[in-house]
């Protein structure tokens, strides 16, 4: 429908969401009625895509959480500190609009999302993710998600990874100054 770039922003009033269709009930109802409550309560941050700065074309959420230490794979729990638990943070939704699908707005808000998480000034191990189904697991697996051994559709990405991708304007290796 647009090839138009995306503003990304938190939620706001000014925002559309009364048109919001990713084909997912549930997740239109998050959007339309439950968003501002939860970021009211502090409990999520919302954040959205639009081409015009009314009209949402995608939205993620964030969440502070945490992973327990032996429910990572034991290669990368090993290299941690023995807490009991790794702070992480949440994304609780990703959705895409049915009239902006196919247009990479869903791996643009991902890294978005990953972008955020990893610049932020309270220290978090990994984003981590829970899967609503296969098609959406496969989705994180092939933006290098990995999975936990005993829930298949809580999949995680170490932000330390974040700082070994290309940034305009940074030399590979080059920190990002947090």
């Amino acid at each position: 429908m647009s090839g138009a770039p995306f503003q990304l922003s938190p939620l706001a009033a000014a925002h559309d969401r009364t048109l919001f269709d990713c084909g997912s009930p549930p997740l239109n109802r998050y959007l339309r009625e439950h968003a501002t409550q939860d970021i009211r309560r502090r409990v999520a941050a919302c954040f959205v895509a639009s081409p015009d700065g009314q009209r949402i074309a995608g939205y993620y959420t964030l969440a502070s959480a945490s992973l327990l230490l032996v429910d990572l794979p034991a290669v990368v729990g090993k290299k941690l500190p023995r807490y009991p638990t790794v702070p992480a943070v949440r994304m609780g939704r990703l959705a895409v609009d049915q009239a902006f699908k196919g247009q990479g707005l869903g791996g643009a808000l991902l890294a978005d999302a990953l972008t955020r998480a990893a610049r932020a000034e309270i220290a978090a191990y990994a984003l981590v993710v829970d899967a609503k189904d296969e098609p959406a697991a496969q989705f994180y697996r092939h933006h290098g998600f990995v999975a936990l051994p005993e829930a298949p559709r809580t999949l995680f990405l170490p932000l330390a990874t974040i700082e070994l991708l290309p940034v305009p304007g940074r030399h590979p290796g080059q920190s990002q100054g947090r």
